[in-house]
């Protein structure tokens, strides 16, 4: 049995019957969880397996899986800021699926962020998940299972992943380098969400949950139209995705060492397309975070309000929440409840400046004494 499959029974129960000397793969998976909760790594060591039955070398063809060079392996990530684009899927999914193995009996596709498809995209891949051929096997991935369409879901086998523990999570966090109640409240700020507690214990993260906790402060100071912590959040988001940007710049420096001269601008074209699309990709993710970060501070206040200090997840700022302002929890309800919808505005590309800006005026009118 696979090591990656010990804390996921569910998991565990579907897929180790399916690995072992005799069994017999589905054509189709959708792993869904948290993030961070090891959907990828078992999706890459199921892969592996697959891949290796059957082979002369299967070690050989086990370790290229998992290094991601084996010719039958297809990884798929979305490369648009909002959804997997037709193209995407097209040529690398649905045209070689059509197509016989290279060297093992099978051919594996893993399709990340599934719930990103859009609907083009999603019709394109439903008669490959509909019909496929005897030798292909889908791995599909989600962190939203009820962001999939059901047109996609109902194709597929279903698998879940648990979220890590609390404190396994901070465990992680603390070998980044962060004190221990820091790290215990990233890891209960991510909401079960591995991936977003280690972003918040980064330099970015820890300045995005500063911005976060001074917009939700403001508000219930009366002070959000004096001092718009709208501008020092949205700054927050936008050095993330500088943070990603210049990354991404000094990978297509390099790459482009590698052609020659008259193949450059093309190459050049194709880098600055991904570096928009990457860097709208994370300040999207970022600023979702920070407006999470915003709602739950609003829930510790709550928390504080009904006695229930266990609850707290921004367990390492207790004393900040105490000096805030007493604020009835049916108001603060109501708070969470602007904040959350405008989380959920932000998917219709609303202006984000204007968005935030009008959600500080309107916590403000709710919250301020």
């Amino acid at each position: 049995m696979l090591s990656e499959l010990e804390r996921h029974p569910h998991a565990r129960a579907v897929l180790a019957p399916v690995l072992a000397p005799d069994g017999r793969a589905s054509h189709a998976y959708l792993f869904h969880g948290p993030g961070g909760s090891g959907k990828r790594s078992v999706a890459r060591a199921v892969a592996a397996e697959l891949l290796s039955a059957g082979s002369p070398d299967p070690a050989g063809a086990r370790q290229r899986a998992m290094s991601g060079a084996h010719p039958d392996l297809t990884w798929v990530a979305p490369s648009g800021a909002h959804e997997i684009l037709v193209s995407d899927i097209d040529e690398p999914v649905v045209s070689a699926a059509s197509k016989t193995p290279f060297e093992a009996g099978r051919r594996v596709f893993v399709v990340e962020r599934v719930d990103e498809l859009g609907d083009e995209a999603a019709n394109r891949m439903l008669k490959t998940l509909e019909e496929p051929a005897p030798f292909v096997h889908l791995i599909l991935l989600t962190d939203r299972l009820v962001e999939v369409l059901p047109t996609i879901r109902s194709r597929c086998q279903l698998i879940r992943f648990d979220a890590p523990p609390v404190e396994t999570v901070a465990a992680r966090v603390g070998e980044m380098g962060i004190e221990r109640d820091a790290a215990l409240a990233c890891a209960r700020l991510s909401l079960g969400d591995a991936q977003r507690a280690l972003a918040l214990a980064t330099p970015q993260g820890q300045a995005l949950r500063m911005g976060a906790e001074r917009f939700a402060r403001a508000a219930l100071a009366g002070e959000a139209s004096r001092t718009r912590p709208w501008l020092e959040l949205l700054s927050a988001v936008q050095a993330e995705g500088e943070a990603v940007r210049g990354e991404l710049e000094a990978r297509a420096t390099d790459e482009l060492e590698l052609h020659p001269r008259k193949e450059r601008k093309r190459i050049e074209t194709e880098w600055s397309e991904r570096i928009r699309r990457v860097r709208r990709r994370v300040e999207t993710a970022a600023l979702d975070l920070a407006l999470q970060l915003v709602s739950l501070w609003y829930t510790d206040l709550a928390c504080l309000a009904w006695g229930a200090n266990e609850l707290v997840r921004h367990s390492d700022r207790i004393d900040e929440l105490k000096s805030d302002r007493a604020v009835e929890p049916a108001r603060l309800r109501a708070a969470i409840e602007l904040v959350e919808d405008t989380r959920v505005r932000f998917q219709l590309n609303v202006s984000e400046e204007l968005a935030c800006e009008a959600l500080a005026y309107r916590l403000e009118g709710l919250l301020a004494p």
